[in-house]
C-alpha cells in the first residue's frame, strides 16, 4: 500500500512538473524589457479660493494624512495655484528619449516628469497629442536609452499570451498577464481606434504602458478598462501600436495628426439588415448617416449604402473603415465598392480632412394612439422641428411595442428612411409599412440624440 502510495505521488509530481514546463515564463522578456518601461507624472497646476480647499479635493491617495494637520485654516490664502498630480505609464521608443503614452495622461499639464527604472527622473516636453487616438508622444533629454522593438498587432491571435508592464495606482514597472481576448473592437466612445481587447489586469496607472507579446515585442498600448467599479473586471483594451506609431510619426514632424475623412456615419450589418437590403451575408459598413458637403456627399453617396471596399481592401466589420480612411492623405482619390439597391458598384471619392463636427438634437413627447401592425404610433414633425433637429425630413416615434419595441426602436426616436426611401409623412410610411410582406425585413434609419442607426424589423 505503502509503495503505490509512493508511485501515486511520483506520477503526481511528474505531471504537475509537465504541467509547469507548458505554462509561459515572462522573466526574461521583463529582464529584455522592463526598463524600457517608463513611470510619468504629470502636474496642473489649479486655481484654488484656500489652500485647505485644493487639499480637500485631492484624492486620498494624493497627499499623506500627516500633512494634513499643517494645512491652513480655510480663507487664509486665496486665489493660490495648487499642484495637482496625476500619473500613468509610457515607453521609449528610440534611444534619443522619444516615448509614447496616452493623450489623456499628459493632457493639460503644466509639468510632465518621467522617472526611469534606475531611478533617474527627466523633466519631458511634450511634442504633441492627438486626443482623437489618445496618443501622446513627449521626450526627455538622454541618450542611450533601451528602446522596445516594435511588433505586428496584424499577426495577434485571439487566445494568444501577452502581458502588461506599467504603474497601476503608483506602483512603478508591475507585470500583469492574460490573453487576447478578441481584436479590432469598437467602444461606444471611440470611433478611430480598433482595440485589441484582453483579460490583462490593467488599473488606473496602466494607461500608456506597453503590452507585449511572447516575442517581446510591443503589440499595443493600453487605454482603457471597463469597470463599474473604478478597478480592474476583466476587460482591458489596448491601440494597436501600428494605429500609435503612424500617429507619433506625424506628432513629431508635423506636431499634429491630419486624416482622411469620407463624412459619413456608419454601422455594423447585422444579418436583419443584411437581409433587408439584399446582401448574402452580414458585412461592410452601412452609412446611416452623411454630412451635407462632404467628400462623400460630392461623390454620390447615399444613405443605405454598404461600403464593401475601400481601395480594393474588403471591410468585413464597419470598425475597419475608420482607420483606412483616417490613414489616407487628404486630397487623395480611392475607390469604393458599394452595395446599392441590391448590386455591387463602384465609385471615386476624393478624400477630405477629418474635423470635429456637432449635430442638432431634440427632444419630443409621445401620445398615445392606435399603433400599426409593427407597434408604432407615429406622428409628422412641422418644420421648426426639423430644424430644431438638423434634418429636412423625417416622422417622430410617440409609442413603441410589439415587433418594433423588440427590435429596439423607442418613443422620441426618429424615423428618417425605410431602406433607401426617404420617409416625409406619417401617411407615406404607413403605406410602406402596409405593403410591406410577410416574413420579410426592412430596416429603419433612425435618429436617436446625436446619432443615427439602421433597426432591422421582421414583418410578421
Amino acid at each position: 500500500m505503502r509503495r503505490l502510495f509512493f508511485i501515486g505521488l511520483v506520477l503526481l509530481n511528474l505531471s504537475m512538473t509537465a504541467f509547469a514546463k507548458d505554462l509561459p515564463d515572462f522573466t526574461e522578456l521583463v529582464k529584455q524589457h522592463g526598463a524600457s518601461v517608463v513611470n510619468i507624472t504629470s502636474t496642473q497646476l489649479v486655481k484654488s479660493s484656500n489652500t485647505f480647499g485644493a487639499m480637500q479635493g485631492l484624492p486620498d491617495n494624493g497627499i499623506p494624512d500627516f500633512f494634513r494637520h499643517f494645512m491652513q485654516p480655510p480663507g487664509a490664502e486665496n486665489n493660490r495655484e495648487i499642484p495637482v498630480r496625476s500619473g500613468g505609464s509610457g515607453f521609449i521608443i528610440s534611444n534619443d528619449g522619444y516615448i509614447l503614452t496616452n493623450a489623456h495622461v499628459v493632457d493639460d499639464a503644466d509639468e510632465v516628469t518621467v522617472k526611469l527604472t534606475d531611478r533617474r527622473e527627466f523633466r519631458a516636453k511634450v511634442i504633441g497629442t492627438d486626443k482623437n487616438s489618445d496618443i501622446a508622444l513627449i521626450k526627455i533629454n538622454a541618450s542611450n536609452l533601451p528602446k522596445v522593438p516594435i511588433g505586428d498587432p496584424q499577426q495577434l491571435q485571439v487566445g494568444e499570451w501577452v502581458i502588461a508592464i506599467g504603474s497601476p495606482f503608483g506602483f512603478e514597472n508591475s507585470v500583469t498577464a492574460g490573453i487576447v481576448s478578441a481584436k479590432g473592437r469598437s467602444l461606444p466612445s471611440e470611433n478611430y481606434v480598433p482595440f485589441i481587447q484582453t483579460d490583462v489586469a490593467v488599473n488606473p496607472g496602466n494607461s500608456g504602458g506597453p503590452l507585449f507579446n511572447m516575442k517581446g515585442e510591443v503589440v499595443g498600448i493600453n487605454s482603457q478598462i471597463f469597470s463599474q467599479s473604478g478597478g480592474y473586471m476583466g476587460l482591458s483594451f489596448a491601440i494597436p501600436i501600428d494605429v500609435a506609431m503612424q500617429v507619433a510619426d506625424q506628432l513629431k514632424t508635423q506636431g499634429k495628426v491630419r486624416r482622411g475623412k469620407l463624412g459619413v456615419v456608419i454601422q455594423d450589418v447585422s444579418a436583419g439588415n443584411a437581409s433587408a437590403f439584399g446582401l448574402a451575408k452580414p458585412e461592410g459598413a452601412l452609412i446611416a448617416a452623411i454630412e451635407k458637403g462632404s467628400p462623400a456627399a460630392k461623390a454620390g453617396l447615399k444613405v443605405g449604402d454598404v461600403i464593401l471596399k475601400f481601395n480594393n481592401q474588403s471591410i468585413n466589420r464597419s470598425i475597419e473603415l475608420p482607420t483606412l480612411v483616417a490613414d489616407t492623405k487628404p486630397g487623395n482619390t480611392i475607390k469604393l465598392q458599394i452595395w446599392r439597391n441590391r448590386a455591387a458598384q463602384e465609385l471615386p471619392v476624393v478624400v477630405g480632412e477629418a474635423s470635429d463636427g456637432k449635430t442638432a438634437q431634440g427632444k419630443h413627447t409621445k401620445s398615445g394612439k392606435t399603433p400599426n401592425k409593427i407597434g408604432l404610433v407615429v406622428s409628422d414633425l412641422d418644420k421648426p422641428a426639423l430644424e430644431e433637429l438638423g434634418i429636412n425630413h423625417g416622422i417622430i416615434v410617440e409609442d413603441s411595442d410589439g415587433i418594433a419595441a423588440r427590435a429596439g426602436i423607442q418613443p422620441n426616436d426618429v424615423i428618417l428612411s425605410v431602406g433607401n426611401t426617404s420617409i416625409t409623412s406619417v401617411t407615406q410610411f404607413e403605406r410602406i409599412i402596409a405593403d410591406a410582406h410577410k416574413n420579410t425585413s426592412v430596416a429603419l434609419l433612425i435618429k436617436r440624440d446625436d446619432g443615427t442607426m439602421y433597426i432591422p424589423l421582421d414583418i410578421e
